[in-house]
């Protein structure tokens, strides 16, 4: 696998993940809002606790940007208190709540309808929102072809063997968006598939017997070899 092109092993490595674990349904939430407010609690955050914060949201009827704005600061953080960080994060959620507001009105569909790279720079301008987040919503909130780089990713990816020679999150990224060609079906499963196998198998001490990717992957072989 070695001797093929980058494109060619990043789509064999999608193939066996997708064999192995089948479709993952990303992202749980039934708008396209709730997918943006469920990108900024997961920061730092089991996706557990997340779904405490957002059933807290929806048994007030706190679920929309009107109705975010309309709370203050401390009783936001008391709704969203499972998921961490909730003071930090209810600033962050109020940010991008007044943003939507002065942007399009809450209009998202408005707000979709720009092309990805400037939805992308005015997401990364509102408080909170980082390149992983800003990626998380433009894919699953917005069907946008873009890639999510989390740790999961730069983990399995290292340990693959094919990391990009700068350790950056735009490195990575181009690793993905120069090779496998803006498909956003692809991007959403195979960013859940790689979470799903570094939460189950390639965590920091790695399950190598286990894996789908064992034998492409250069660290896993290493470790097996040496074990034999």
């Amino acid at each position: 696998m070695d001797n093929q092109p980058v494109n060619q092993r990043l789509l064999e490595i999608y193939q066996r993940l997708f064999a192995c674990y089948g479709p993952q349904h990303w992202w749980p939430g039934e708008s396209p809002f709730e997918v943006m407010v469920g990108a900024i609690l997961t920061q730092s955050a089991a996706w557990g606790n997340v779904e405490k914060a957002l059933v807290n949201l929806k048994v007030v009827g706190a679920l929309s940007a009107e109705a975010l704005r309309r709370l203050s600061l401390p009783e936001l953080a008391k709704l969203i208190r499972p998921c961490g960080y909730y003071h930090a994060k209810a600033l962050k959620l109020k940010s991008l709540a007044l943003w939507l507001g002065k942007c399009c009105g809450d209009n998202l569909d408005k707000l979709f309808a720009q092309d990805t790279a400037t939805l992308r720079q005015q997401l990364l301008a509102v408080h909170g929102i980082g390149q992983e987040t800003a990626d998380s919503i433009l894919l699953y909130a917005a069907g946008k072809p873009s890639v999510v780089i989390d740790a999961y990713t730069r983990r399995i990816i290292s340990r693959i063997g094919l990391a990009p020679e700068r350790d950056s999150y735009s490195a990575y990224q181009a690793l993905f968006m120069e090779n496998l060609l803006g498909d956003v079906k692809l991007f959403n499963e195979y960013h859940a598939l790689f979470v799903c196998l570094g939460k189950k198998v390639c965590r920091k001490q790695p399950l190598c017997a286990q894996c789908c990717l064992l034998d492409v992957c250069q660290t896993g072989l290493t470790l097996k070899s040496q074990a034999v």
